[in-house]
């Protein structure tokens, strides 16, 4: 008789089941189980005691209490396909995987690893934790940026505060001059603490969408969809607090007479295309049936200033035009007037609410349900710390047109005249 010792190998196909559950790297199974093609078990983890015993005898069934779903699981190996399932045969939740081993074509042997998922779920809950701290150092560093912005704005107002009491003692000459004065002063103490509430309460509003994901996202059974949903909430809300935050600190830089601009030569023409361009692809998922066009001028258009801030005011009015809009068009347009150029952003929107028309340029006054209603003060500071002034339009019915003028360099100013007169 010959009797022959060797090796049987086999790959199974485990990694593409578990990539879902963890790293297959880390799981470490004994719970191999082999059968021939009788259904005869090689080989068991489990339990020894079943070697040699048919998988659908009595003692081997009455071993995995008639599990159902495993029977159907081993009828399916057994006529040589790859599968894998989970259940409970009264020793705990498993997961199980398998595949029939090969010799030319045909399947001689049957494998299967069963593993049960509380090992799985422990490696669940170890990436649920590290997700957790992650999540709270962003809050941490929210928070720490909120703190900031709080110590900034009652910096400002101790800036203020100084500045009232060095007036009222000038005004303390005259009994007339210091009631005007203190009416005065009494105004501006409301509208600044007219402004800290409302900035208070819109650093409030993208702040309780990120605690609410953040708690959202330690829910064990969380789909890695709602995981996606709910980290971009959080995305979204801190760009917002992000932008609130610049906006804020320009108002104070303004208010303080300590915003600085930059001295240098611009090409407005080069500047506004490209703050047209970049608008388009901001908006190409929101707003996809609003068309923004440019008219006027296709040259060089030389103006002195500072390129940020004037490119900040091109944005501002392209966003406020853009949520007002939402459907139809946007026109921007150039025009030379003797030493001037003067730039429109037309749009054909709502058009402007009569109720805020002469406050439109003022700090939060807005009728929509996005921005900060800070855009438009901005706006005017910039443009008049240019040399040029701002103005709106409002169409009869629809539409609204917001206009701006600078002043042209001496060169293009001199090159406007020369074709003027020629």
């Amino acid at each position: 008789m010959m009797v022959i010792i060797g090796t049987v190998a086999a790959t199974l196909p485990s990694i593409q089941f578990f990539k879902n559950y963890g790293n297959v790297n880390d799981i470490n199974s004994q719970f191999l189980v082999a059968f021939d093609t009788k259904a005869s078990l090689l080989a068991v983890g489990a339990s020894n005691d079943l070697v040699g015993k048919n998988f659908f005898g009595n003692e081997t069934q009455r071993f995995i209490n008639y599990n159902e779903v495993l029977n159907n699981l081993t009828h399916h190996l057994l006529a040589g396909n790859t599968g894998y399932a989970m259940y409970d045969y009264g020793r705990g939740e498993r997961l199980n995987t398998q595949a029939p081993i090969l010799v030319g074509s045909k399947p001689v042997y049957f494998l299967q690893i069963v593993t049960p998922t509380d090992r799985i779920y422990l490696k669940i809950n170890s990436v649920l934790f590290s997700e957790g701290v992650k999540m709270f150092s962003l809050l941490t560093g929210t928070t720490a940026a909120i703190i900031v912005l709080v110590f900034l704005l009652r910096k400002w107002y101790s800036i203020l505060q100084d500045e009232v009491k060095k007036r009222t003692s000038d005004l303390n000459k005259s009994n007339y001059k210091l009631m005007a004065a203190n009416e005065s002063l009494k105004t501006k103490d409301e509208a600044q603490n007219q402004f800290i509430n409302i900035a208070a309460h819109e650093l409030r509003t993208p702040i309780q969408p990120i605690i609410n994901a953040i708690y959202l996202l330690q829910s064990p059974n969380l789909s890695q969809q709602k995981r996606n949903q709910y980290m971009d909430i959080i995305k979204r809300n801190t760009e917002k607090l992000g932008r609130l935050a610049e906006d804020i600190l320009d108002v104070t830089k303004i208010e303080s007479n300590s915003l600085k601009l930059m001295d240098e030569k611009i090409d407005l023409y080069d500047l506004i295309v490209n703050s047209i361009e970049d608008f388009k692809r901001n908006i190409q998922l929101i707003y996809k049936d609003l068309i923004v066009t440019y008219e006027g001028v296709d040259r060089p258009i030389f103006v002195k200033g500072d390129r940020l801030r004037l490119n900040q005011v091109m944005q501002n009015l392209l966003d406020n035009a853009g949520k007002f809009t939402k459907q139809g068009s946007i026109t921007v347009r150039t025009q030379l007037e003797s030493n001037m150029v003067k730039v429109l952003v037309r749009d054909t929107g709502i058009g402007i609410h009569p109720e805020i028309f002469s406050k439109l340029f003022s700090k939060f006054v807005t009728k929509s349900d996005r921005g900060t209603g800070l855009g438009l003060f901005i706006a005017r500071s910039i443009v008049q710390a240019h040399g040029g002034r701002i103005w709106a339009e409002s169409g009869s019915n629809v539409g609204a047109t917001f206009i701006f003028t600078l002043p042209l360099s001496d060169q293009d100013s001199d090159e406007h005249n020369v074709r003027d007169s020629t």
